[in-house]
């Protein structure tokens, strides 16, 4: 199958105005809001359907794709989270998009890339509240959080790859999912956040603008999380910080404490039992209970 960008009109291809309250990208308007000349975003394709857009744009990347190409796909159908998880979701139902980024040619030293997918959380946490109108929050290190019936459940995840001097970051948003379409019982969408809007050419716009800004500023200070406000911000809008977790690590092992800092590298700091402090730079977290803060 040859992917072709969306524009917006019913008569465009067959079945995809099936259902009425997913229509399909403007793809056309986004690319003339988005890729302008001094810009970062450089070129915009949307497609129908593919297996994976990260895995897409990593090839492109090794074949010397240009920074700031961005690749949507209406539909993922071999999805990936962290861990080489599943993510599925119904057609036109969320956003589902990679981005290619060479921090290099800023000037970004390799050790703080991993501050990259934490970048692209704040920025589009903060932009999903603003367009949305729900509160969001972030959980260590790469998911998206909001609040459906009083509980916290993940709408959206991020994934970072490295392919050569780039770095490919894609994420999935869970938009106008409905409760039985979830793929688990944890998860929520927008949607079912009670956004004021589920229209998402405006959110994928705001998501967008909203990286390209905190993306500048992080270069301008050549990847520097402090002086460019990003470990600030993170450590704000971090729903981790502040609770107990449990921190599933590679091999199996596991700890259990407080995540009271996410410091200068991006890692997760536990305060174990004895009061030993832990960073934790890689692993799954799960939320255990609050801990109340100091005043």
């Amino acid at each position: 199958m040859t992917p072709s960008d969306t524009s917006g009109s019913p008569g465009d291809g067959p079945g995809r105005w099936s259902d009425l309250e997913r229509p399909p990208l403007n793809a056309t308007a986004l690319r003339r809001g988005l890729v302008r000349p001094g810009g970062l975003w450089t070129e915009f394709e949307v497609v129908q359907a593919t297996g994976s857009t990260n895995t897409d744009l990593v090839t492109r990347a090794r074949a010397g794709a240009p920074e700031g190409a961005v690749l949507v796909a209406e539909e993922q159908t071999a999805g990936r989270g962290r861990l080489d998880r599943a993510w599925t979701a119904p057609a036109r139902s969320g956003l589902f998009f990679s981005i290619l980024l060479r921090p290099a040619d800023a000037g970004v030293p390799t050790e703080r890339w991993g501050w990259l997918p934490l970048l692209a959380g704040v920025a589009s946490a903060g932009a999903l509240s603003r367009t949305a109108g729900v509160d969001t929050a972030l959980k260590w290190p790469n998911d998206l959080l909001v609040t459906v019936a009083g509980e916290e459940r993940k709408f959206g995840g991020i994934l970072a790859e490295r392919a050569g001097d780039a770095v490919v970051i894609g994420m999935g948003l869970n938009v106008s999912l409905r409760a039985d379409e979830l793929p688990v019982p944890t998860a929520g969408s927008l949607a079912l956040a009670d956004a004021i809007s589920t229209d998402r050419d405006p959110l994928l716009r705001a998501v967008l603008r909203s990286i390209a800004q905190w993306y500048g500023e992080w270069c301008r200070f050549e990847g520097d999380p402090g002086a460019s406000g990003l470990q600030e911000s993170y450590a704000a809008g971090c729903a981790t910080l502040g609770r107990q977790v449990r921190a599933e690590l590679p091999g199996g092992r596991e700890r259990v404490g407080e995540a009271v800092a996410v410091d200068g590298d991006g890692r997760l700091v536990l305060a174990t039992e004895g009061g030993v402090q832990e960073p934790v730079s890689a692993g799954d977290i799960v939320h255990l209970r609050s801990v109340p803060r100091e005043q």
